[in-house]
């Protein structure tokens, strides 16, 4: 599973574009994401944190829309455990039907 790697990533106050390996993942992603939108079958579609990494599970974490989740610090994370129980609470109890959602703390 794999998010579409957001556009921007924040540093402090500024913001600088991703290398370019992540721009070409980026924009596969949002191509798919557009397919999806306009097709007629049944989807979700899972973005998590611009950094998401091995870390504690909390079973604790936030939901967003189009935009990133970002701390009170203004960063965008999540561990890969608590992804995963956020993938596993949608498969559950879907509330995202043919929308995308993103995940943080």
């Amino acid at each position: 599973m794999r998010g579409d790697g957001w556009a921007l990533r924040r540093h402090g106050t500024t913001t600088r574009p991703l290398a370019d390996p992540s721009i070409s993942a980026t924009r596969g992603h949002r191509a798919a994401l557009d397919v999806l939108r306009t097709s007629n079958r049944l989807w979700t579609y899972l973005s998590p944190a611009e950094l998401i990494a091995p870390g504690e599970r909390t079973g604790r974490y936030r939901i967003g829309g189009d935009q990133p989740v970002r701390d009170t610090d203004g960063h965008s994370r999540i561990s890969i455990e608590d992804a995963a129980v956020a993938l596993l609470d949608e498969v559950e109890v879907p509330r995202f039907i043919q929308r995308r959602f993103t995940i943080g703390y």
